[in-house]
């Protein structure tokens, strides 16, 4: 029962019991009981005025509850003008005056933090209490469309670990795990942060440094000793047997001196002179370097390109270069006849061959290494640098035997 309801019955049995003991008691005298009645009518008038000053705040509060149950903090209460009631309607209005601070502060901080997510250079993925993806910012959904492998690693890790992952031996990132606690259960977020630009630039100094300490004491070795061996032929006459093999050792140092030549303008690569270039021009003078020796062992060359040609920003010179090696490399692993397909996607190109595949996928951009007897391991490696420097991507695959891929996809 409402105390409203109960104030009422309280009011009704109290003055109807007043009524009947005035009838019994003073009915005999007619001034007493005309008094007992005026009487029992302003108690009432009094009770009718002090339930309507208590039903009035009681009312405000139970509106001011209703706000509060349905999260409403706009509703502030007027005072009544009774010192008691109004007491309790300040705290009220001091009370929703900081819940609505407090919920506008939140909702800026959870804008914030949105926004930083979502501009984050770092991908994000967030987790649900099952560990399925629930959220991701750009970065990562670009990440998860162009590695979907990507998603197994993650799925992998456990709270509080660390990987490191490197992708077609090129691409490195770090995956980072970790979790809070929300609502009483954990929710668990992954950190994919790239390191492919950091990684390559501290190999190429490390690199950079022996190449060039390398070739110093090379150089400074070559030449006196080739002039010595060259006075020394002039000013004596020798047996065929010596000067022979005096003449070979000129020629190994002069292969030696073009060996080092070799590593020393891969660490003087300029940065690429961009200029507008012609894709189906570009590839078209690659093939046409090659089609003498590739006829020569019976290797095909192809050339699809779509209706439309494509025009991107680049250093000619240093891209020649690198379709050059790509090309050559087919020929390698093809050997004698077979067929290389030059073609032209939407912003991309990709170059396939009919050979033995990629052997070793995960290391054939890493410096030096070679699979090849006489091999320098400089030749994908020079690949990898013009094409980052370009900012663009790419990939080497064999997703079936007889079907290798390079491709590299344009920035637009």
């Amino acid at each position: 029962m409402k105390l409203r309801t109960k104030f009422l019955l309280f009011v009704i049995v109290l003055h109807g019991v007043a009524l009947t003991l005035s009838w019994f008691v003073f009915r005999e005298n007619k001034w007493l009981f005309l008094a007992s009645e005026l009487f029992i009518f302003l108690s009432l008038w009094f009770s009718r005025s002090l339930y309507l000053q208590l039903l009035r705040p009681l009312k405000m509060l139970t509106q001011g509850a209703e706000a509060l149950k349905d999260k409403d903090f706009s509703v502030r209460l007027i005072k009544t003008g009774q010192s008691e009631m109004d007491e309790l309607i300040e705290v009220y209005n001091q009370m929703l005056d900081q819940l609505r601070h407090e919920r506008t502060l939140q909702e800026q901080q959870h804008f914030f933090l949105e926004k930083l997510i979502f501009t984050s250079p770092t991908g994000i993925i967030i987790l649900d209490y099952d560990g399925q993806v629930q959220q991701t910012n750009p970065k990562a959904e670009i990440l998860l469309r162009q590695l979907p492998r990507l998603l197994e690693d993650v799925q992998e890790l456990g709270s509080g670990e660390a990987r490191t992952l490197t992708i077609n031996g090129v691409n490195t990132f770090k995956l980072q795990k970790s979790h809070f606690i929300d609502r009483g259960f954990a929710r668990h977020f992954v950190m994919i942060e790239e390191l492919t630009t950091e990684i390559l630039s501290a190999e190429k100094k490390v690199y950079g440094k022996v190449i060039r300490m390398m070739a110093h004491e090379v150089n400074n070795t070559i030449g006196p000793v080739n002039s010595i061996i060259g006075s020394t032929l002039k000013a004596h006459t020798l047996d065929p047997a010596h000067q022979g093999a005096l003449e070979v050792a000129v020629e190994r140092n002069q292969h030696l001196n073009g060996f080092m030549r070799n590593f020393a303008d891969l660490v003087k690569l300029p940065p690429p002179d961009r200029k507008p270039l012609s894709i189906q021009s570009l590839l078209r003078h690659a093939a046409q370097l090659h089609e003498a020796r590739a006829a020569e062992k019976n290797i095909r060359i192809h050339l699809d390109f779509l209706p439309n040609d494509t025009t991107v920003s680049g250093d000619r010179l240093q891209l020649e270069q690198v379709l050059i090696n790509v090309i050559k490399n087919a020929m390698e692993a093809i050997g004698t006849d077979g067929d290389i397909r030059i073609a032209q996607l939407q912003d991309a190109v990709r170059i396939s061959d009919t050979g033995h595949g990629v052997e070793a996928p995960a290391d054939v951009f890493t410096p030096f290494f070679s699979t090849k007897p006489d091999g320098q391991g400089i030749g994908l490696m020079l690949v990898r640098d013009i094409l980052m420097a370009h900012g663009w991507q790419f990939s080497l695959e064999t997703p079936l035997p007889g079907d290798t891929r390079f491709t590299i996809r344009f920035a637009r």
